[in-house]
């Protein structure tokens, strides 16, 4: 086979049996790496049918592609959905191994590959019901054209084509994706990797922000968060750490439910995600100690302590709430805030909720962020994050311009 720029990565990948699923083994990968060069080797009887693209059903699959949609993290993710018969797979165990060849419509001499191995496990020879696999990768904007095919041990398979078109709406096209077009890459399995150094703007006085975010599910009661509740948050998050203006972060990461800080990071040059990743996966969702339980003040006791606290340092050019709504049984003390609506520097709130109309009254953290005469934003779309950060940049901007010129007055 020709060489190519070839990269190989696993996307989400589950292989469910009736009603369990298990995560895709890595065992042996048939793609041998990528060299400097990007070649790479693949057996002779995969590249023809990659190559070929003949339409095969020796192993009665149905793989339906999943279109392009753009995430939280401004990426645009696809892939598919895969339905196999049980009965297919029946007997003491199986090796299913997946390979996709992606090919951007504008390089189509430069294709991207991307495996995936499952073992399955015994299953029932008169087994009923089907077997469901997901893969994914990302892509930039652009059309792609998907190569996919699927064998199992006895070298039957499964073989499909398909085109997908990764575009922006017009209402979003001022948005700046983070994946170059005609881009094809695996998609992030780590929600907390580390960021890449950011190149800062040369400022007489660098931006100084603190962040206060709520890491919690959108379900107050859940146990666990949502993959697309952990991606909108910790997208917010990236997207506050990339912006060249700021060169000074505070991160202080709550849970309402367990009421408790549960990471602090003062004064730092760049947010450190892994850290706080480790940090957040000591919470224990779901469940509530039971004398914070037994004491009806509790949640907002611990809301108004951590407001009062944060918000009365003067250690901030603006400070930035995170998170889902807060709906506590009992509004916030008034008489608690007097020092805090007198602060001098501006509030802002990215409510987190995928569907705003189901609570549109105002929540806890929002009726402090209004009398601090503060700038709430409801984000529910990639674009809400998009919008709400280029304002929040704007209204920062000019009141430290303000600031500044008030003070070179006085002096």
């Amino acid at each position: 086979m020709h060489s190519h720029r070839a990269n190989i990565g696993i996307g989400m990948s589950y292989l469910c049996l009736a009603t369990f699923c298990l995560p895709a083994a890595l065992g042996q990968n048939l793609m041998q790496g990528v060299s400097a060069r990007g070649s790479m080797r693949l057996l002779a009887s995969d590249a023809a049918i990659l190559e070929i693209e003949d339409v095969k059903k020796d192993l009665p699959c149905t793989a339906t592609q999943v279109k392009p949609v753009l995430g939280f993290d401004l990426r645009f993710h696809t892939g598919y959905d895969i339905v196999l018969p049980l009965k297919e797979i029946s007997g003491p165990g199986d090796q299913l191994t997946i390979l996709v060849k992606v090919t951007s419509d504008e390089t189509k001499d430069s294709p991207v590959y991307f495996s995936q191995h499952y073992t399955v496990p015994e299953i029932e020879e008169d087994a009923k019901g089907d077997a469901y696999l997901q893969g994914g990768f990302d892509v930039g904007e652009g059309g792609y054209h998907v190569s996919f095919m699927m064998r199992d041990r006895m070298e039957r398979v499964c073989s499909q084509n398909w085109d997908v078109a990764a575009t922006l709406p017009p209402k979003d096209q001022g948005i700046r994706t983070a994946i170059a077009p005609k881009t094809i890459e695996a998609s992030e399995r780590e929600f907390f990797r580390g960021e890449p150094p950011v190149t800062r703007v040369a400022l007489e006085d660098p931006f100084k922000v603190k962040v206060l975010l709520n890491f919690s599910p959108q379900r107050a009661a859940a146990a666990a968060m949502q993959p697309i509740d952990t991606s909108a948050l910790v997208s917010i998050l990236r997207n506050i750490s990339r912006e060249p203006r700021i060169h000074r972060f505070s991160l202080v990461a709550f849970n309402m439910n367990d009421q408790k800080v549960v990471y602090r990071q003062d004064d730092a040059d760049q947010i450190d995600f892994p850290e706080l990743g480790r940090a957040l996966s000591t919470l224990k969702l779901g469940m509530v100690d039971y004398k914070k339980l037994a004491d009806k003040h509790s949640e907002t006791d611990f809301l108004a302590k951590l407001i009062q606290e944060e918000l009365t340092q003067k250690d901030a050019d603006a400070v930035i709430f995170a998170g889902p709504k807060v709906m506590l049984d009992e509004p916030l003390p008034p008489d608690s805030f007097k020092e805090v609506v007198a602060s001098p520097f501006p509030v802002f709130y990215m409510n987190y909720i995928l569907t705003p109309n189901q609570t549109p009254w105002r929540d806890s953290i929002g009726t402090v962020v209004k009398r601090m005469k503060g700038f709430e934003y409801t984000i529910s779309r990639p674009r809400d994050l998009w919008n709400a950060w280029a304002d929040i940049m704007g209204r920062i901007s000019k009141m430290k311009l303000v600031a500044t010129a008030s003070t070179s007055s006085k002096q």
